[in-house]
Protein backbone atom coordinates (compact mmCIF):
# COMPACT_ATOMS: atom_id res chain seq x y z
CA UNK A 1 0.00 0.00 0.00
CA UNK A 2 1.46 3.34 -0.80
CA UNK A 3 1.69 5.97 1.64
CA UNK A 4 1.67 9.81 -0.13
CA UNK A 5 3.97 12.00 1.67
CA UNK A 6 3.33 15.60 -0.42
CA UNK A 7 5.95 18.85 -0.48
CA UNK A 8 4.27 21.94 -0.53
CA UNK A 9 5.55 25.92 -0.45
CA UNK A 10 6.35 28.66 -2.37
CA UNK A 11 8.46 29.14 -5.21
CA UNK A 12 12.34 28.74 -4.62
CA UNK A 13 12.12 27.78 -1.05
CA UNK A 14 13.93 24.59 -1.85
CA UNK A 15 11.00 22.34 -2.25
CA UNK A 16 12.85 20.52 -5.69
CA UNK A 17 16.16 20.23 -3.69
CA UNK A 18 14.96 18.77 -0.78
CA UNK A 19 12.59 16.09 -3.14
CA UNK A 20 15.66 15.29 -5.21
CA UNK A 21 17.57 14.74 -1.83
CA UNK A 22 14.70 12.08 -0.55
CA UNK A 23 14.30 10.25 -3.69
CA UNK A 24 17.52 10.06 -5.10
CA UNK A 25 18.42 7.35 -2.64
CA UNK A 26 16.53 5.02 -4.89
CA UNK A 27 17.55 6.57 -8.31
CA UNK A 28 18.73 2.84 -8.72
CA UNK A 29 15.73 1.85 -8.98
CA UNK A 30 13.24 5.12 -9.75
CA UNK A 31 14.32 5.38 -13.38
CA UNK A 32 13.83 8.53 -15.02
CA UNK A 33 12.27 8.47 -18.14
CA UNK A 34 13.59 11.95 -20.16
CA UNK A 35 11.16 13.81 -22.49
CA UNK A 36 8.23 13.27 -20.36
CA UNK A 37 6.89 17.13 -19.01
CA UNK A 38 6.49 17.78 -15.29
CA UNK A 39 8.47 13.78 -14.47
CA UNK A 40 10.08 14.91 -11.58
CA UNK A 41 7.53 15.84 -9.10
CA UNK A 42 7.02 11.90 -8.50
CA UNK A 43 9.22 9.51 -7.00
CA UNK A 44 9.92 7.19 -4.35
CA UNK A 45 11.55 7.26 -0.92
CA UNK A 46 12.82 5.06 1.64
CA UNK A 47 14.02 5.70 4.84
CA UNK A 48 14.51 3.10 8.22
CA UNK A 49 13.26 0.41 6.08
CA UNK A 50 9.65 2.06 5.12
CA UNK A 51 9.32 2.69 1.50
CA UNK A 52 6.84 6.03 0.70
CA UNK A 53 5.92 8.22 -2.49
CA UNK A 54 7.33 11.53 -2.74
CA UNK A 55 5.42 14.50 -4.97
CA UNK A 56 6.42 18.11 -5.43
CA UNK A 57 3.62 20.25 -5.78
CA UNK A 58 5.94 22.62 -7.21
CA UNK A 59 6.24 21.31 -10.28
CA UNK A 60 2.97 22.28 -11.12
CA UNK A 61 3.51 25.86 -10.61
CA UNK A 62 0.97 28.83 -12.40
CA UNK A 63 3.23 31.77 -13.32
CA UNK A 64 1.04 34.65 -13.81
CA UNK A 65 1.17 36.73 -10.52
CA UNK A 66 -2.80 36.83 -10.05
CA UNK A 67 -3.24 33.37 -10.61
CA UNK A 68 -0.58 32.08 -8.54
CA UNK A 69 -2.00 32.60 -5.22
CA UNK A 70 -4.78 31.01 -6.18
CA UNK A 71 -3.22 27.78 -7.97
CA UNK A 72 -0.68 26.98 -5.02
CA UNK A 73 -4.04 27.00 -2.46
CA UNK A 74 -5.74 24.61 -4.84
CA UNK A 75 -2.77 22.44 -4.68
CA UNK A 76 -1.91 22.93 -1.45
CA UNK A 77 -5.75 21.67 -0.54
CA UNK A 78 -5.20 18.54 -3.24
CA UNK A 79 -2.20 17.59 -1.71
CA UNK A 80 -3.82 17.59 2.15
CA UNK A 81 -6.66 15.45 0.33
CA UNK A 82 -4.23 12.77 -1.13
CA UNK A 83 -1.44 12.65 1.07
CA UNK A 84 -0.74 11.35 4.60
CA UNK A 85 2.23 13.67 5.58
CA UNK A 86 2.84 17.38 4.41
CA UNK A 87 6.01 18.45 4.15
CA UNK A 88 5.93 22.42 4.27
CA UNK A 89 9.02 23.79 3.37
CA UNK A 90 10.15 27.43 4.38
CA UNK A 91 12.75 29.50 3.77
CA UNK A 92 14.78 30.82 7.32
CA UNK A 93 16.67 33.84 5.12
CA UNK A 94 12.95 35.65 4.00
CA UNK A 95 11.17 34.60 7.39
CA UNK A 96 7.52 33.70 7.07
CA UNK A 97 5.41 35.35 3.38
CA UNK A 98 1.90 36.67 2.65
CA UNK A 99 2.24 32.83 0.28
CA UNK A 100 3.60 31.05 3.68
CA UNK A 101 0.86 32.84 5.83
CA UNK A 102 -2.05 31.59 3.32
CA UNK A 103 -0.86 28.10 3.24
CA UNK A 104 -0.41 27.58 6.98
CA UNK A 105 -3.88 28.90 7.15
CA UNK A 106 -5.23 25.91 5.30
CA UNK A 107 -3.01 23.41 6.82
CA UNK A 108 -4.42 24.48 9.93
CA UNK A 109 -8.00 24.32 9.29
CA UNK A 110 -7.29 20.70 8.07
CA UNK A 111 -6.74 17.79 10.54
CA UNK A 112 -3.78 16.58 8.57
CA UNK A 113 0.17 15.59 9.78
CA UNK A 114 1.73 18.76 8.81
CA UNK A 115 5.66 18.99 8.97
CA UNK A 116 7.28 22.21 8.80
CA UNK A 117 11.06 22.11 7.21
CA UNK A 118 12.66 25.07 7.64
CA UNK A 119 15.24 24.99 5.09
CA UNK A 120 18.61 26.72 3.92
CA UNK A 121 19.67 26.72 7.48
CA UNK A 122 23.47 26.73 7.78
CA UNK A 123 24.51 27.60 10.72
CA UNK A 124 23.80 27.81 14.71
CA UNK A 125 22.61 31.68 14.27
CA UNK A 126 19.82 30.51 12.07
CA UNK A 127 18.88 27.44 13.76
CA UNK A 128 17.69 29.73 16.09
CA UNK A 129 15.74 32.02 13.39
CA UNK A 130 14.32 28.59 12.58
CA UNK A 131 11.58 29.02 15.63
CA UNK A 132 10.33 31.94 14.33
CA UNK A 133 8.19 29.44 12.27
CA UNK A 134 6.29 28.20 15.08
CA UNK A 135 3.86 31.44 15.13
CA UNK A 136 2.34 30.17 11.99
CA UNK A 137 0.71 27.29 14.92
CA UNK A 138 2.03 24.51 13.46
CA UNK A 139 3.82 22.43 16.29
CA UNK A 140 6.15 19.92 14.24
CA UNK A 141 9.38 21.73 13.27
CA UNK A 142 12.93 21.11 11.69
CA UNK A 143 15.42 22.79 10.79
CA UNK A 144 17.24 21.68 7.61
CA UNK A 145 19.71 22.26 4.52
CA UNK A 146 17.88 20.08 1.47
CA UNK A 147 21.64 20.90 0.07
CA UNK A 148 23.93 19.49 2.46
CA UNK A 149 21.48 17.65 4.26
CA UNK A 150 21.63 18.43 7.41
CA UNK A 151 18.96 17.79 9.57
CA UNK A 152 17.20 15.52 7.42
CA UNK A 153 17.54 12.38 8.84
CA UNK A 154 16.07 13.97 11.92
CA UNK A 155 12.99 14.89 10.16
CA UNK A 156 12.76 11.81 8.47
CA UNK A 157 13.15 9.67 11.19
CA UNK A 158 9.74 11.98 12.63
CA UNK A 159 8.33 11.59 9.18
CA UNK A 160 8.35 7.45 8.83
CA UNK A 161 6.42 7.49 12.41
CA UNK A 162 3.91 9.78 11.23
CA UNK A 163 2.95 7.58 8.08
CA UNK A 164 0.37 4.89 9.03
CA UNK A 165 1.65 1.00 9.29
CA UNK A 166 0.51 -1.67 6.37
CA UNK A 167 -2.78 -2.87 7.19
CA UNK A 168 -2.92 -6.10 4.60
CA UNK A 169 -6.44 -6.24 2.80
CA UNK A 170 -7.83 -9.58 3.33
CA UNK A 171 -8.24 -10.77 0.37
CA UNK A 172 -5.04 -9.50 -1.02
CA UNK A 173 -4.03 -13.23 -2.76
CA UNK A 174 -6.77 -11.74 -5.68
CA UNK A 175 -5.40 -10.24 -8.29
CA UNK A 176 -5.89 -6.20 -7.76
CA UNK A 177 -7.14 -4.58 -11.34
CA UNK A 178 -6.96 -0.73 -11.87
CA UNK A 179 -8.74 1.60 -14.33
CA UNK A 180 -6.56 4.33 -14.76
CA UNK A 181 -6.48 7.46 -17.16
CA UNK A 182 -7.56 10.89 -17.92
CA UNK A 183 -10.83 12.52 -16.86
CA UNK A 184 -13.77 11.68 -19.11
CA UNK A 185 -11.47 8.67 -21.17
CA UNK A 186 -15.08 6.20 -20.17
CA UNK A 187 -13.20 4.55 -16.58
CA UNK A 188 -17.01 5.11 -14.99
CA UNK A 189 -18.12 3.73 -17.94
CA UNK A 190 -15.92 0.29 -18.37
CA UNK A 191 -16.50 -0.38 -14.53
CA UNK A 192 -20.03 0.19 -14.87
CA UNK A 193 -20.43 -1.76 -17.66
CA UNK A 194 -18.36 -4.78 -15.75
CA UNK A 195 -20.54 -4.43 -12.28
CA UNK A 196 -23.26 -2.00 -12.89
CA UNK A 197 -25.82 -4.63 -13.59
CA UNK A 198 -25.41 -7.30 -11.12
CA UNK A 199 -25.00 -5.75 -8.09
CA UNK A 200 -25.85 -8.56 -5.87
CA UNK A 201 -22.91 -10.38 -7.38
CA UNK A 202 -20.81 -7.89 -6.17
CA UNK A 203 -18.96 -7.25 -2.58
CA UNK A 204 -17.64 -4.29 -1.64
CA UNK A 205 -14.43 -4.51 0.60
CA UNK A 206 -13.35 -1.52 2.17
CA UNK A 207 -9.45 -1.02 1.13
CA UNK A 208 -7.01 -0.22 2.95
CA UNK A 209 -7.47 3.83 2.47
CA UNK A 210 -10.28 5.71 2.53
CA UNK A 211 -10.37 6.16 -1.10
CA UNK A 212 -9.45 3.06 -2.57
CA UNK A 213 -12.47 0.70 -2.45
CA UNK A 214 -11.69 -2.83 -3.68
CA UNK A 215 -15.04 -4.03 -5.39
CA UNK A 216 -14.88 -7.74 -6.04
CA UNK A 217 -15.42 -9.27 -9.22
CA UNK A 218 -16.37 -12.98 -9.51
CA UNK A 219 -18.54 -13.90 -12.78
CA UNK A 220 -17.65 -15.69 -16.14
CA UNK A 221 -15.11 -17.13 -14.16
CA UNK A 222 -13.03 -14.37 -13.54
CA UNK A 223 -12.09 -13.68 -9.83
CA UNK A 224 -10.36 -10.53 -9.01
CA UNK A 225 -10.67 -7.43 -7.55
CA UNK A 226 -11.40 -4.20 -8.79
CA UNK A 227 -9.89 -0.99 -7.80
CA UNK A 228 -12.77 1.85 -8.10
CA UNK A 229 -10.60 5.19 -8.57
CA UNK A 230 -13.41 6.41 -10.97
CA UNK A 231 -14.58 9.01 -8.44
CA UNK A 232 -12.28 11.90 -9.44
CA UNK A 233 -14.34 14.38 -7.63
CA UNK A 234 -15.63 17.33 -9.60
CA UNK A 235 -14.18 20.13 -7.95
CA UNK A 236 -15.10 23.90 -8.73
CA UNK A 237 -11.81 26.15 -9.91
CA UNK A 238 -9.75 22.95 -10.74
CA UNK A 239 -9.21 23.39 -14.55
CA UNK A 240 -5.67 24.60 -13.67
CA UNK A 241 -4.85 21.47 -11.25
CA UNK A 242 -7.75 18.97 -12.41
CA UNK A 243 -4.70 17.51 -14.14
CA UNK A 244 -2.75 17.47 -11.08
CA UNK A 245 -5.59 15.75 -9.20
CA UNK A 246 -5.90 13.05 -11.13
CA UNK A 247 -2.31 12.64 -11.64
CA UNK A 248 -2.41 11.83 -7.42
CA UNK A 249 -5.57 9.75 -7.98
CA UNK A 250 -3.74 7.74 -10.25
CA UNK A 251 -0.69 7.27 -8.74
CA UNK A 252 -2.97 6.29 -5.20
CA UNK A 253 -4.27 3.43 -7.89
CA UNK A 254 -1.16 2.69 -9.49
CA UNK A 255 0.24 1.81 -6.51
CA UNK A 256 -2.70 -0.23 -5.29
CA UNK A 257 -2.57 -2.35 -7.97
CA UNK A 258 -1.15 -5.52 -10.05
CA UNK A 259 -2.18 -5.11 -13.19
CA UNK A 260 -3.73 -1.46 -14.18
CA UNK A 261 -6.03 -1.13 -17.38
CA UNK A 262 -4.94 2.68 -18.78
CA UNK A 263 -7.74 4.03 -20.85
CA UNK A 264 -7.15 6.69 -23.39
CA UNK A 265 -9.77 8.25 -25.61
CA UNK A 266 -9.78 7.14 -29.55
CA UNK A 267 -11.26 10.58 -30.09
CA UNK A 268 -8.10 12.86 -28.76
CA UNK A 269 -5.06 10.12 -29.21
CA UNK A 270 -2.60 8.96 -27.07
CA UNK A 271 -1.22 12.44 -25.50
CA UNK A 272 0.86 13.75 -23.45
CA UNK A 273 -0.73 13.05 -19.93
CA UNK A 274 -1.82 9.37 -20.94
CA UNK A 275 2.05 9.31 -21.79
CA UNK A 276 2.78 10.44 -17.77
CA UNK A 277 0.37 8.00 -16.39
CA UNK A 278 1.84 5.15 -18.48
CA UNK A 279 5.31 6.10 -17.34
CA UNK A 280 4.14 6.08 -13.86
CA UNK A 281 2.55 2.43 -14.25
CA UNK A 282 5.87 1.56 -15.98
CA UNK A 283 7.89 3.03 -13.07
CA UNK A 284 6.08 1.04 -10.50
CA UNK A 285 6.42 -2.06 -12.09
CA UNK A 286 3.08 -2.82 -12.33
CA UNK A 287 1.05 -4.83 -15.31
CA UNK A 288 -0.69 -2.80 -18.08
CA UNK A 289 -3.13 -2.91 -20.74
CA UNK A 290 -4.11 -0.26 -22.69
CA UNK A 291 -7.51 0.23 -23.51
CA UNK A 292 -8.12 2.65 -26.47
CA UNK A 293 -12.01 3.44 -25.73
CA UNK A 294 -14.81 5.50 -28.17
CA UNK A 295 -13.49 3.18 -30.50
CA UNK A 296 -17.01 2.86 -32.44
CA UNK A 297 -16.76 6.63 -32.82
CA UNK A 298 -14.26 6.56 -35.02
CA UNK A 299 -13.93 6.87 -38.82
CA UNK A 300 -12.29 3.28 -39.51
CA UNK A 301 -11.71 4.41 -43.46
CA UNK A 302 -9.36 7.06 -42.47
CA UNK A 303 -7.91 5.29 -39.59
CA UNK A 304 -6.98 1.50 -38.58
CA UNK A 305 -6.52 -0.13 -35.09
CA UNK A 306 -3.02 -0.96 -36.53
CA UNK A 307 -1.82 2.24 -37.23
CA UNK A 308 -3.37 3.72 -33.87
CA UNK A 309 -1.30 0.62 -32.27
CA UNK A 310 1.96 1.64 -34.22
CA UNK A 311 1.48 5.17 -33.45
CA UNK A 312 1.14 4.38 -29.51
CA UNK A 313 3.85 2.10 -29.28
CA UNK A 314 6.24 4.89 -31.12
CA UNK A 315 5.73 7.28 -27.79
CA UNK A 316 6.06 4.33 -25.37
CA UNK A 317 9.20 2.99 -27.01
CA UNK A 318 11.43 1.41 -25.78
CA UNK A 319 8.84 -0.25 -24.15
CA UNK A 320 6.39 -1.68 -26.43
CA UNK A 321 5.64 -5.58 -25.21
CA UNK A 322 1.75 -4.87 -23.90
CA UNK A 323 -1.39 -5.45 -25.28
CA UNK A 324 -3.52 -2.73 -26.66
CA UNK A 325 -7.34 -3.63 -26.79
CA UNK A 326 -9.43 -1.05 -28.91
CA UNK A 327 -12.97 -1.12 -26.70
CA UNK A 328 -16.64 0.93 -26.20
CA UNK A 329 -17.54 1.00 -22.72
CA UNK A 330 -20.74 1.61 -23.56
CA UNK A 331 -21.11 -0.69 -26.72
CA UNK A 332 -19.30 -3.19 -24.22
CA UNK A 333 -17.40 -4.14 -27.22
CA UNK A 334 -14.28 -6.21 -26.68
CA UNK A 335 -14.47 -5.35 -22.53
CA UNK A 336 -14.59 -9.10 -21.99
CA UNK A 337 -11.50 -9.57 -23.94
CA UNK A 338 -9.73 -6.65 -21.58
CA UNK A 339 -10.33 -8.49 -18.67
CA UNK A 340 -8.68 -11.79 -19.99
CA UNK A 341 -5.78 -9.53 -21.23
CA UNK A 342 -5.90 -8.28 -17.49
CA UNK A 343 -5.37 -11.86 -16.32
CA UNK A 344 -2.76 -12.98 -18.65
CA UNK A 345 -0.94 -10.09 -18.21
CA UNK A 346 -0.99 -11.01 -14.27
CA UNK A 347 -0.14 -14.57 -14.65
CA UNK A 348 2.79 -12.99 -16.97
CA UNK A 349 4.02 -11.21 -13.86
CA UNK A 350 3.82 -13.82 -11.69
CA UNK A 351 6.04 -16.16 -14.26
CA UNK A 352 8.87 -17.87 -12.55
CA UNK A 353 12.33 -19.51 -14.50
CA UNK A 354 13.98 -21.94 -13.89
CA UNK A 355 17.66 -21.34 -13.58
CA UNK A 356 18.52 -23.89 -15.67
CA UNK A 357 16.48 -22.82 -17.99
CA UNK A 358 17.52 -19.94 -18.08
CA UNK A 359 21.26 -20.46 -18.65
CA UNK A 360 20.39 -23.17 -20.90
CA UNK A 361 18.84 -20.63 -22.77
CA UNK A 362 21.00 -17.03 -22.42
CA UNK A 363 24.57 -18.29 -22.06
CA UNK A 364 25.15 -19.67 -25.42
CA UNK A 365 23.46 -16.54 -26.89
CA UNK A 366 25.58 -14.33 -24.73
CA UNK A 367 28.41 -15.95 -25.45
CA UNK A 368 27.59 -15.68 -29.58
CA UNK A 369 26.81 -11.89 -29.11
CA UNK A 370 28.87 -10.91 -25.52
CA UNK A 371 28.80 -7.45 -24.38
CA UNK A 372 31.20 -4.93 -26.23
CA UNK A 373 34.56 -4.69 -24.49
CA UNK A 374 35.07 -1.38 -22.67
CA UNK A 375 38.54 -0.23 -22.36
CA UNK A 376 40.19 -3.71 -23.61
CA UNK A 377 38.36 -5.47 -20.94
CA UNK A 378 36.23 -8.35 -21.80
CA UNK A 379 32.90 -9.07 -19.98
CA UNK A 380 32.54 -12.49 -19.33
CA UNK A 381 28.71 -13.77 -17.64
CA UNK A 382 29.11 -16.71 -15.43
CA UNK A 383 25.44 -17.55 -14.64
CA UNK A 384 22.07 -15.77 -14.53
CA UNK A 385 18.88 -16.40 -12.21
CA UNK A 386 15.36 -15.19 -11.43
CA UNK A 387 15.32 -12.96 -8.15
CA UNK A 388 12.09 -13.73 -5.42
CA UNK A 389 10.62 -10.33 -6.75
CA UNK A 390 6.77 -9.42 -7.10
CA UNK A 391 8.19 -8.37 -10.75
CA UNK A 392 10.14 -10.77 -13.08
CA UNK A 393 13.63 -9.95 -11.97
CA UNK A 394 16.61 -11.41 -13.46
CA UNK A 395 20.37 -11.70 -11.92
CA UNK A 396 23.38 -11.47 -14.50
CA UNK A 397 26.46 -12.34 -12.27
CA UNK A 398 29.27 -11.37 -14.56
CA UNK A 399 33.19 -9.80 -13.78
CA UNK A 400 32.81 -6.26 -14.95
CA UNK A 401 29.10 -5.83 -14.21
CA UNK A 402 29.84 -2.05 -14.39
CA UNK A 403 30.65 -1.83 -18.45
CA UNK A 404 27.16 -3.26 -18.94
CA UNK A 405 25.42 -0.63 -20.74
CA UNK A 406 22.32 0.25 -21.47
CA UNK A 407 21.56 -1.12 -25.16
CA UNK A 408 22.93 -4.31 -23.87
CA UNK A 409 20.32 -4.47 -21.55
CA UNK A 410 17.68 -4.36 -24.18
CA UNK A 411 19.05 -6.54 -26.29
CA UNK A 412 19.06 -8.91 -23.84
CA UNK A 413 15.61 -7.84 -22.27
CA UNK A 414 14.18 -8.69 -25.65
CA UNK A 415 15.86 -11.96 -26.18
CA UNK A 416 13.83 -13.09 -22.94
CA UNK A 417 10.74 -11.67 -24.29
CA UNK A 418 11.04 -13.64 -27.27
CA UNK A 419 11.73 -16.65 -25.43
CA UNK A 420 8.93 -16.42 -22.38
CA UNK A 421 5.53 -14.55 -22.42
CA UNK A 422 6.20 -11.51 -20.39
CA UNK A 423 3.33 -9.53 -22.43
CA UNK A 424 2.78 -6.46 -20.44
CA UNK A 425 5.02 -6.55 -17.39
CA UNK A 426 7.99 -4.88 -16.90
CA UNK A 427 11.41 -6.47 -16.21
CA UNK A 428 14.20 -5.84 -13.91
CA UNK A 429 17.67 -6.57 -15.76
CA UNK A 430 20.76 -6.59 -13.03
CA UNK A 431 24.44 -7.07 -13.79
CA UNK A 432 26.21 -8.02 -10.55
CA UNK A 433 29.41 -8.66 -9.76
CA UNK A 434 30.44 -12.74 -9.52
Amino acid sequence: MGNIVAIVGRPNVGKSTLFNRLTETRQAIVDETSGVTRDRIYGKAEWNGVRFSVIDTGGWAVNSEDQFEEAIRQQVLIAIEEAEVILFVVDVSSGITDYDEAVADVLRRKAKKVIIAVNKVDNNLQIAEASYFYKMGLNELYPISAINGSGTGEMLDHLVKLLPGKEEDESSDLPKFTVVGRPNAGKSSLVNALIGEERNIVTPISGTTRDSIFTEYNKFGHHFLLVDTAGIRKKSKVNENLEFYSVMRAIRAIENSDVCFLMIDATRGFEGQDHNIFNLIERNRKGVVLLVNKWDLIEKDNYTAKQFETEIKSKTAPYTDYPIIFTSATEKMRIYKALEEGLQVYQNKSRRISTSKLNEFLLPLIDNYPPPATKGKYIKVKYITQLPSSVPSFAFFCNLPQYIKEPYKRFIENKLRQKWDFRGVPINIFFRKK
